[in-house]
């Protein structure tokens, strides 16, 4: 099995829709992604990430086959952080906050470090990797502690369309990873595709491994360079370039 996540567009984040420059990233992402063969299309109920999949799903004629998932919408559940940064989406952490912080690297304890308490933040996960759970099992694979029981061994793939916050609690639950981690070392450019595959090395027993991140190598080829959206300054001094 692969599973292919795909980020939006460059988004107009006002009005929840693609830029036009999101708009010439979807369409080189649909040539791209026209050449696979992907069998099942799943995409986020929101917007930037719904027109992304259609632009796809128009060049493959296969509008009526994408199926939306209200829980694959961004993971921005709000929250305090001890640096005193209050309302913040969750992969918006300063290094301050998480970097000396060792629950925050444990994939199945980090969301009960005394930040997140009383905030409903590890109900929002738990409520997300069920459900990512419950898909990957109708397609064959049941999660069984921190590997997978293969129950329909195939080579679908399986083409899922989201967010940048969202991305990283899938990998988190598919590769045993603190979220944390993934939101504040890893940045998935708009439109980059992220892929895994499973590997059955013993039989019956599987594990996802990614075998590419964030790859925008379709922007490249049809010289649109990629958004800067969901990275902060890459120096301090760049008054040009976000910073909070």
């Amino acid at each position: 099995m692969r599973i292919l996540i795909v980020r939006h567009g460059d988004p107009d984040y006002a009005n929840d829709c693609l830029t036009e420059k999101g708009k010439r990233e979807a369409a080189l992402l649909a040539e791209k992604l026209k050449k696979e063969k992907i069998d099942y299309i799943y995409s986020s109920p929101l917007g930037r990430a719904k027109e992304t999949c259609e632009t796809y799903a128009r060049v493959v004629g296969r509008e009526k086959e994408i199926v939306v998932k209200d829980w694959l919408r961004e993971f921005n559940h709000l929250t305090t952080f001890p640096s005193g940064r209050t309302n913040n989406v969750p992969w918006d952490m300063l290094p301050e906050d998480w970097a000396n912080e060792p629950v925050l690297y444990r994939h199945d304890e980090w969301f009960d470090h005394p930040c997140y308490e009383g905030s409903g933040l590890k109900e929002k996960y738990l409520g997300v990797i069920r459900d990512l759970d419950a898909l990957i099992t109708n397609h064959g694979y049941t999660r069984d502690n921190n590997i997978y029981r293969v129950e329909g061994r195939n080579r679908d793939t399986v083409a899922i369309f989201c967010h940048f916050g969202l991305e990283c609690v899938l990998l988190s639950r598919l590769c045993n990873i603190s979220p944390v981690m993934l939101w504040h070392h890893f940045v998935a450019p708009t439109t980059s595709v992220t892929t895994l595959y499973t590997e059955e090395r013993r039989e019956g027993k599987a594990v996802f491994r990614c075998a590419g991140f964030g790859d925008v190598g379709h922007l490249y080829i049809g010289d649109e360079p990629p958004s800067f959206s969901a990275r902060f300054c890459e120096t301090f001094d760049c008054e040009t370039e976000r910073h909070d």
